[in-house]
């Protein structure tokens, strides 16, 4: 019989990220291959990886990975996508039949850009036009879901373990600056090939180790502005949430972050910079809706860099660790040290305290 402290209990669900401050192209081999000694924190109902930089021929133009279940419904999505935007490319994304991957849906991608009349028409900037696209497809059009949107990335995501993931798309053959990837132990929704993770819109990536107990209020509020929350899991709302605060309401990493992982009403009344002390009181006023509970520890993927942030009780695991100009981040040091055997500066960030990692300047 085996008692406590012989058997491992993992907290569920794996991440882990990898950015070159320099830039750097690195291939999708390596945070393929960070995911292996996390594999007990899967259960092989979903895995995925979001990569930036890895489509510098097409840079200019929106990157649309999408399942179809059928032959005809993308046709009929193609011909929508027509209606609204300039395809430039129109793809099957490679992959490899292995054992471990079984009933693939037909996984397509566009390199697109929005036609300048349909902009005109409508008046709108060309990224709202395109969550408006994303959200529409998802939740009118059966059988199709954009499952990526941004420039120069893409996500790669399926049910299976992680490492599994990697192999099936080739992501040895991909090369980005900056790499996020994760295992998923579904809690409280189905395993299923658009649940998996990273959860995207636009640029934007989040993987999420953890639950979030608020997400009923988070979605509601986000709804509200056009937001439509239609992949079966509590991770997509925070993808939206960052979105909304960063895109749409113009505020930095670090004020988002002390929206969804807001200080308690304690810690702001002890602070003694008044400046600071005034801007979390007027975060937390604003947006009550947007404080995301529960354990959580995520990695925002963005243009240019990333944010890894935990919930303020710090409920998940989540270390960072330097090397020759990169950044590792990872629910396990084990992770790490399959990247970087000679990672330094191994650390845990504290409970509600981001660490942003950016690309210099022109780099990417």
């Amino acid at each position: 019989m085996k008692v406590e402290g012989q058997v491992r209990i993992p907290s569920g669900c794996a991440i882990a990220a990898v950015i070159s401050k320099q830039g750097d192209r690195m291939s999708g081999e390596a945070i393929t291959n960070a995911m292996k000694p996390m594999h007990d924190r899967s259960n092989g109902l979903g895995g995925g990886f979001a990569g930036y930089g890895i489509y510098p021929d097409y840079k200019d133009f929106y990157a649309l990975h999408m399942f179809f279940d059928e032959r005809a419904t993308r046709k009929n999505c193609e011909g929508f996508l027509k209606e609204r935007f300039e395809i430039v490319k129109s793809e099957i994304i490679p992959t490899r039949k292995i054992p471990a991957i079984t009933d693939e849906p037909i996984i397509w991608r566009y390199f697109v850009a929005p036609l300048k009349s349909v902009l005109a028409n409508l008046q709108l900037d060309e990224k709202e036009f395109v969550a408006r696209t994303v959200m529409k497809i998802n939740t009118e059009m059966e059988g199709a879901y954009v499952f990526s949107s941004g420039k120069n990335m893409g996500t790669f995501k399926a049910v299976g373990f992680p490492e599994d993931v990697g192999v099936f798309y080739k992501l040895e053959e991909y090369e980005g600056y900056s790499w996020t990837a994760h295992g998923r132990y579904p809690t409280n929704t189905p395993g299923w090939w658009g649940g998996a993770h990273p959860f995207t819109l636009l640029d934007w990536s989040v993987v999420h180790n953890g639950e979030i107990s608020s997400y009923d209020a988070n979605r509601r509020f986000i709804e509200m502005f056009g937001y439509k929350c239609t992949l079966q899991t509590d991770t997509e709302v925070i993808t939206y949430i960052m979105d909304y605060l960063l895109r749409v309401q113009g505020l930095t990493l670090g004020e988002a972050a002390s929206v969804i992982a807001a200080p308690f009403w304690s810690t702001i009344e002890g602070k003694t910079d008044e400046a600071d002390k005034e801007k979390h009181l007027y975060l937390r006023t604003l947006f009550p809706s947007l404080l995301v509970t529960g354990p959580f520890s995520i990695v925002l993927g963005f243009n240019g860099g990333l944010m890894a942030l935990n919930d303020r009780l710090k409920l998940r695991s989540m270390v960072v660790g330097e090397k020759g100009g990169k950044v590792f981040i990872a629910s396990e040091e084990a992770a790490i040290r399959t990247m970087e055997p000679d990672a330094e500066n191994i650390w845990a960030p504290a409970g509600g305290e981001p660490v942003i990692v950016q690309v210099k300047d022109g780099a990417y």
